[in-house]
């Protein structure tokens, strides 16, 4: 997408109309100032890319500062990138150049929130099958991998891969992770029949087997273990609980919920402050008590080496409460980085400064170059 016919078709026609009115009265060289009305962690990678990309096409130069390097905090208005260049060459990029800085900024910040509040937790990028096609699915695991990279030179551990192969190069491996979908468990008939079949298909990989599907969380993990021990004892099992929120995890209801957290994290459910917050914590679903009691399971049966991956909408403030109830997850497995505020992905640029002279519409002054 970088020749002059695609780029025209999907830039706004007023970009358009300025290009060629600029073509007819002359030239000048322009300073945009690129960037977000709230706090994002810089992504810039691929609106940088693009273009350089189409500064090749059109043999021009662009002229970049990054104000904000990847993966560094920027506030709310502060200038990501000043763009420099000819405004017939820049005019009608805007669009597009917008379109591949805001919404990656918006998620590697939800990324890097996630990831610093269960900061001993390994992260899964699981964001495929909610995003509009290959391109934003792309844009969402550069996003993670960048509010990851953030959070772990704060001392996160982060995302360590994600579900497929397109995006597994921005998290440094060869291909996507992952185990079973329910589909199989379904095909099987069973989830320990489902476990052997993936076992004897795939038996030199550690296993996630997905226990969620008959309602039977904990009888089903047990089975998988009984099956199994070698590979439970070794580390090399683990299970993945996505209850979804129609119903209680296997043996729980809101009393039982309660007593669980109390058993373990007795400050917690004292502690919750909107119903949003008691729902992850002793709600239907994956909450903190189904975590606890799923934990607590597997380690009364010996099986304490056995690892627990959490999945179903694990945004930012679930992570925050399941850190505040210290929820035993080893992997929490997500694509809830990806923006839910869309109006808070837009970014703006602003013309700051024509032929080298100072100038922006009224209100942005702070945009200018200090």
């Amino acid at each position: 997408m970088s020749d002059d016919a695609e780029i025209s078709a999907r830039t706004d026609a007023y970009f358009n109309r300025t290009r060629a009115i600029v073509a007819r009265f002359g030239d000048k060289q322009v300073t945009y100032a690129v960037f977000l009305r709230r706090p994002v962690i810089s992504a810039p990678r691929l609106m940088l890319d693009w273009l350089r990309v189409v500064a090749r096409v059109r043999g021009v130069e662009i002229g970049t500062q990054v104000v904000h390097p990847e993966g560094t905090w920027v506030g709310a208005g502060e200038p990501i990138v000043y763009l420099t260049g000819s405004l017939y060459a820049l005019s009608d990029l805007e669009t597009i150049l917008l379109q591949k800085l805001g919404p990656a900024s918006v998620a590697a910040h939800h990324a890097y929130q996630m990831c610093l509040a269960l900061p001993k937790v390994a992260f899964l990028a699981m964001e495929a099958r909610h995003c509009a096609g290959a391109e934003m699915q792309d844009m969402m695991g550069y996003a993670a991998a960048t509010g990851s990279a953030a959070a772990k030179r704060e001392g996160a551990r982060g995302f360590i891969g994600n579900a497929n192969d397109l995006t597994a190069h921005w998290f440094g491996n060869p291909r996507g992770l992952g185990t079973m979908p329910h589909s199989l468990i379904g095909y099987a008939g069973s989830t320990l029949r489902a476990a052997e079949m993936y076992r004897e298909t795939f038996p030199d990989e550690p296993m996630t087997v997905l226990v969620d599907y008959f309602g039977l969380e904990i009888t089903d993990a047990l089975a998988v273990c009984a099956r199994f021990p070698d590979l439970a004892a070794s580390g090399g099992l683990s299970f993945r609980l996505d209850t979804h929120g129609g119903r209680f995890l296997e043996g729980l209801d809101p009393a039982a919920s309660y007593a669980v957290l109390e058993r373990h994290v007795p400050g917690a459910i004292r502690r919750y402050r909107s119903e949003t917050e008691l729902r992850f914590l002793v709600g239907t679903g994956v909450s903190a008590a189904a975590i606890w009691r799923f934990r607590e399971a597997l380690d009364r049966a010996g099986y304490r080496a056995v690892k627990i991956v959490a999945s179903s909408g694990f945004g930012v403030e679930k992570c925050r409460v399941m850190a505040d109830a210290q929820a035993p997850i080893d992997v929490v497995g997500t694509g809830s980085f990806i923006p839910d505020a869309w109006h808070e992905t837009y970014a703006t640029a602003d013309i700051v400064a024509y032929d080298g002279v100072p100038l922006v519409k009224l209100g942005r002054e702070f945009l200018l170059r200090r």
